[in-house]
């Protein structure tokens, strides 16, 4: 059997899988267990694999590469456009990125390391807590409300405010309130206490990667941000340019245009909104805290307003950051 390309739909225990010969023909459609996925990879002669990049690829990549393939993450958006049919099943799935893999234009997810897997598990789990003491907040501040008491905005206000509350007794909470306020109280401290823990890792971790210590000296990229854009991007040179990079990140505009006619659109707000959210946020930091801009942010300002200002500054960073992954400097 001469399979030149497999295409395996993966799945937690079931995986379909499809081989193609180099005239394009399927000639292999197999049913595994993932234990008998592993033996029957491992005994295949090397050959292209295309898999899409969902959770547990990166895995798999991995040890098929291990194996010595030539293992190839695919965007399942752009694998949907090759079933074939209107069926939704496995067999179809698994021969449409087989045929997906081989197109010439197809655009690839790089695999990561395992130390990048660690270092993006590191930063899923701190914007869980984050996201979770977020939720806290608010829930304490809609509680009080009900008791006629506010807070004001700014999870610094809860920290401050709330043990005064608790401990007032002109404040009309009861005992009752004030033991499952106190409760509340504990759990936003201890989370503050988590993040802090995982920021420390963080920075550590970027005090010891010399490509992070290149990226901080961007203006607008701390610790946190590089280590993510360590983790997320393997292999910075799988985009042709910076620009390529920033559609990535879904910084540049939207298109609708036809013929002579050319409409630009908001921000496609595609790829990794995480990174996306780090840099602008870097951005919004730059330019709400500097005291002397650039001319050219200046400008920006004037003409089209802060919140577009943002996006663009982080826009011209992702710029930077491919020049810095790729050549090790800014450039011009």
């Amino acid at each position: 059997m001469n399979v030149k390309t497999l295409g395996i739909d993966i799945a937690k225990n079931v995986f379909q899988i499809a081989g193609m010969d180099e005239k394009g023909k399927i000639i292999l459609v197999k049913r595994l267990s993932r234990q008998k996925l592993m033996d029957f990879v491992g005994n295949f002669p090397p050959c292209v694999i295309g898999i899409e990049a969902c959770g547990g690829s990166q895995f798999l990549a991995r040890k098929f590469k291990e194996f010595g393939h030539d293992v190839k993450l695919m965007s399942p958006e752009f694998v949907k456009p090759y079933v074939k049919g209107g069926n939704k099943n496995d067999v179809n799935d698994a021969q449409a990125i087989c045929e997906a893999v081989t197109r010439p234009t197809m655009r690839f997810v790089s695999s990561k390391s395992i130390e990048q897997q660690d270092l993006q598990s590191l930063h899923r789990i701190r914007e869980r807590l984050v996201e979770e003491k977020v939720g806290l907040v608010n829930q304490i501040r809609g509680l009080l409300l009900e008791y006629g008491i506010v807070i004001p905005q700014g999870i610094q206000f809860i920290s401050k405010k709330l043990p005064e509350i608790i401990d007032n007794t002109h404040q009309g909470l009861t005992s009752l309130g004030k033991r499952f306020f106190q409760e509340l109280y504990e759990q936003f401290l201890d989370m503050t206490d988590k993040i802090k823990k995982f920021d420390r890792m963080i920075q550590e971790i970027c005090h010891q990667s010399a490509l992070c210590q290149e990226l901080i000296k961007i203006e607008g990229i701390g610790p946190l941000t590089a280590t993510a854009l360590v983790a997320s991007i393997a292999d910075a040179r799988a985009f042709k340019n910076g620009r390529q990079l920033s559609a990535y990140l879904g910084l540049v505009p939207r298109q609708h245009s036809s013929g002579n006619k050319h409409l630009l659109l908001g921000i496609s707000k595609r790829g990794d909104k995480y990174l996306r959210k780090l840099l602008i946020h870097g951005a919004r930091s730059v330019i709400s805290n500097s005291k002397k801009l650039s001319d050219w942010i200046t400008s920006l300002i004037q003409r089209r307003g802060k919140h577009k200002a943002y996006t663009a500054l982080a826009n011209k960073n992702a710029r930077r950051i491919w020049a810095v992954m790729v050549y090790g400097t800014q450039g011009n």
